[in-house]
């Protein structure tokens, strides 16, 4: 293995799936605010370091050191509920401007987390009814919380730091990640409680298969991608869960049956990359979360 890819967020939940995946082809250099401790014995190919991304000292000297082929940033607060907004905006959009800078001058490629969130659906005062379905990566970004918004600023900064470095960057819009054995989104009761996403989803699997794909066969430019399920998570057509929550259906709408309100078909075409686990096995699946150490 000849190339090194740096993975901030990499003990976070969906980062050591990517971070096992990814050590699958690759040396890996797992990055989080701490370190498990050097008495532990890492995986093969994977390495630790622990920095505060808000430090640009600190992000700018690792990644120097580091000099990776590509970059991962992974690491973020995940939602706008579980800590102060202000905190959530400011250290996302910290960490991704000083990670993808210091990646663009390191003339490393960037595959970043961005968010299904950016639409302004999914933490809105009151769910709008999507413009158009499925969703296409052209949808308007019109967030009104403080982590879509981060989401959308992390965009910008990719798109500069392509014009500036000449990097590759890949945004890949998650929908609500799911863990095998462990499908939190079959335990929502109202149908209003999915709406903000119109019930998609996506399997931690499937996120870091596309990521490794990313990496290894990075887009001209900046690209933003959707990874979403094939399917929503209702187990009915998803146009009639839309027409009964929102009353109607936008102009532009062509779903057959329980397909993803999220397209994929960027994704297809950049990177070959289609969705491979569904709810209705996933669910009940038995499958350890990747070790990274022993």
């Amino acid at each position: 293995m000849d190339s090194t890819v740096l993975v901030t967020g990499g003990l976070g939940r969906s980062g050591r799936w990517i971070v096992d995946r990814l050590a699958q082809d690759h040396e890996v250099v797992c990055v989080d605010l701490d370190h498990p401790g050097y008495e532990v014995d890492p995986r093969d190919n994977v390495d630790f370091r622990a920095a505060d991304l808000t430090d640009a000292g600190e992000t700018f000297d690792l990644v120097g050191a580091v000099d990776p082929d590509a970059v991962v940033h992974w690491g973020s607060y995940p939602s706008p509920t579980r800590h102060a907004g202000s905190r959530v905006f400011h250290d996302n959009v910290a960490g991704a401007y000083n990670v993808l800078v210091a990646a663009g001058r390191a003339d490393a490629t960037v595959v970043q987390a961005s968010s299904e969130s950016a639409y302004g659906l999914a933490f809105a005062e009151e769910t709008p009814l999507p413009d158009e379905l499925p969703i296409t990566e052209a949808h308007p970004m019109r967030p009104e919380d403080p982590y879509g918004t981060g989401k959308v600023v992390a965009e910008e900064v990719a798109d500069m730091v392509h014009r500036r470095h000449g990097i590759s960057v890949t945004s890949v819009r998650p929908s609500w990640i799911q863990y095998p054995g462990e499908y939190t989104c079959l335990t929502l009761d109202d149908l209003a409680d999915g709406a903000g996403n119109c019930w998609s989803y996506v399997d931690v699997r499937d996120v870091a298969v596309l990521v490794a794909r990313a990496v290894a066969d990075p887009p001209t430019g900046h690209e933003a991608v959707h990874a979403a399920a094939a399917e929503n998570y209702l187990g009915r057509s998803t146009a009639e869960a839309v027409a009964e929550q929102f009353g109607r259906l936008p102009d532009d709408c062509d779903l057959d049956g329980e397909q993803s309100a999220l397209s994929t078909a960027k994704a297809t075409a950049l990177f070959d990359w289609t969705p491979s686990h569904d709810w209705r096995t996933a669910r009940d699946e038995d499958v350890a979360a990747p070790e990274l150490w022993s």
